[in-house]
């Protein structure tokens, strides 16, 4: 069976049970299972609850005890993805972004990122303003024939869907070497923001908020800088915290002068800092740089965001022990030939229980991945970018009709089909085996939603009880499981 026929399959079924469980929902469960061998595929079933349950192997669900909710599960929409997209046949794409994005036909992603200017998976290095000016911000080809187009499908389908914007670069013209001498540096790699231009570049982030608007896309959120401590992406700007305080607050300004209420968060960068000691705690620094002054608007820099290309997820935990008024986000990850990314056996556990339950349970309100879609050559991309990386689903380019999905596909299907946008993470007690991980939510239509990261060598037969009804889960051996009731 090839793997365009099996994905088919698949999804036609869980169009069925999902239909199922929607009309039964109150004395039904509905489970959504996959396995690293690949022997069961985002498999949908359906089962009758039971009375409440006792046990060792049972998981006590506590609504009562909530902390963040949840805004959605998605991917980014570079113009490689979308390239790749638009190069199938218009009946095969609209498909398949139903059964990814739609929340009642398919697995209902709701997030989606996207950069402002070029990112690593453009066309070429651009920004949005290449003359120096505003009067020259305009939208670029990649924005206009490639990302909209397909923003504009995916919200027809779910418009609910998120938008998370954020650049990689500045215009070259507002860059400097460094701060002490202030010499131009007109290069797409590394450099600072000229100290003379963060206004100017507030109202080019203004600019763009707008311009997306006028094109019918809200922009939900903004990062003041991808990476922002990576030096060497073909496209990228050097911004260590005290810098992108400085930015931050005109940036609020900008938008607060302008009536946009789209939300900043700080950061977008690894767990670890890329090891500069003086960048520790970077989201921290910001906000206590931040505190100590008053200025319209700072109540749109509502949290941080963060990559796990270095450090350990922990660190989320520090940085909401820190400032627990503040919102966590996970914003991107990606497989690639460094960690043996289509090699499902390796990758769908160990990703479910490290980017999507722990980022989950140390209060991250949303999980992205990075590329939804590249081809099966790893591209489109640029020089200078990640050459090695896969997408969440890989195209055969030779026809662009067969897919391989991979584990970052899995995780946030199984995340999305359960886990609903408004949700509340709850907490649980009960079972706990080594190997074993899940996390909880209760969604706005009190249904529940609970998922499982088995690395456990045997099959596990878990109940999930609130008190009043109980569900009953097999977990085989290294699985992903997702269950609603």
């Amino acid at each position: 069976m090839t793997t365009t026929l099996r994905y088919i399959i698949f999804l036609t079924t869980l169009v069925l049970s999902s239909s199922l469980f929607a009309k039964e929902r109150h004395s039904r469960q509905f489970t959504l299972t996959s396995t690293a061998d690949a022997s069961l595929s985002l498999v949908p079933s359906t089962a009758p609850l039971s009375r409440p349950a006792s046990g060792e192997n049972l998981i006590q669900l506590q609504p009562n005890t909530r902390q963040q909710h949840i805004d959605g599960f998605g991917y980014a929409l570079t113009y490689s993805t979308c390239y790749n997209l638009l190069h199938m046949t218009a009946a095969e794409r609209h498909d398949f972004l139903v059964r990814t994005f739609s929340p009642t036909e398919g697995f209902g992603a709701s997030y989606v990122r996207i950069s402002i200017g070029c990112n690593d998976f453009s066309s070429t290095e651009y920004s949005l303003c290449d003359k120096p000016g505003l009067e020259h911000f305009a939208l670029q080809s990649d924005e206009i024939n490639f990302v909209i187009p397909i923003l504009k499908e995916v919200l027809a389908i779910n418009p609910q869907t998120k938008v998370i914007a954020a650049p990689w670069t500045c215009p070259r013209w507002m860059k400097v070497k460094d701060l002490k001498t202030l010499k131009p540096f007109e290069s797409w790699t590394d450099g600072h923001l000229n100290p003379a231009f963060r206004r100017t570049y507030a109202a080019y982030f203004v600019k763009f908020v707008e311009a997306m608007r006028r094109a019918g896309i809200a922009i939900y959120a903004v990062s003041p800088q991808n990476e922002p401590l990576n030096h060497n992406n073909c496209a990228s700007l050097y911004m260590p915290w005290k810098e992108e305080a400085l930015f931050l607050e005109e940036l609020a300004k900008a938008f607060k002068k302008a009536h946009i209420e789209t939300l900043i968060y700080v950061f977008d960068h690894n767990y670890n800092y890329d090891g500069v000691a003086s960048q520790d705690a970077y989201p921290l620094q910001v906000y206590n740089a931040l505190g100590k002054l008053s200025f319209e608007g700072s109540e749109l820099i509502v949290g941080a965001a963060y990559h796990n290309y270095g450090g350990r997820v922990e660190e989320l935990d520090r940085i909401h022990s820190g400032k627990p008024d503040k919102e966590l986000i996970f914003s991107e990850t990606s497989i690639g030939t460094w960690n043996d990314g289509r090699n499902l056996r390796k990758r769908l556990v160990d990703d479910m229980q490290l980017v999507v339950i722990s980022t989950l349970n140390r209060w991250c309100r949303a999980v992205l991945v990075w590329n939804l879609m590249l081809d099966n050559r790893r591209g489109p991309n640029l020089d200078g970018g990640c050459q090695t990386c896969d997408g969440a689903v890989n195209i055969n380019a030779n026809g662009y009709h067969e897919m391989i999905l991979n584990s970052h596909y899995y995780i946030i299907s199984h995340a999305a089909a359960v886990v609903k946008p408004g949700a509340c993470h709850i907490s649980t007690k009960g079972f706990a085996t080594k190997g074993l991980s899940y996390s909880a939510f209760l969604n706005p239509d009190g249904t529940y939603g609970v998922l499982f990261a088995s690395g456990c060598d045997k099959s596990l037969l878990v109940s999930v009880s609130d008190g009043h009804a109980t569900a009953t889960v097999q977990l085989p051996a290294h699985s992903v499981v997702s269950l609603r009731f």
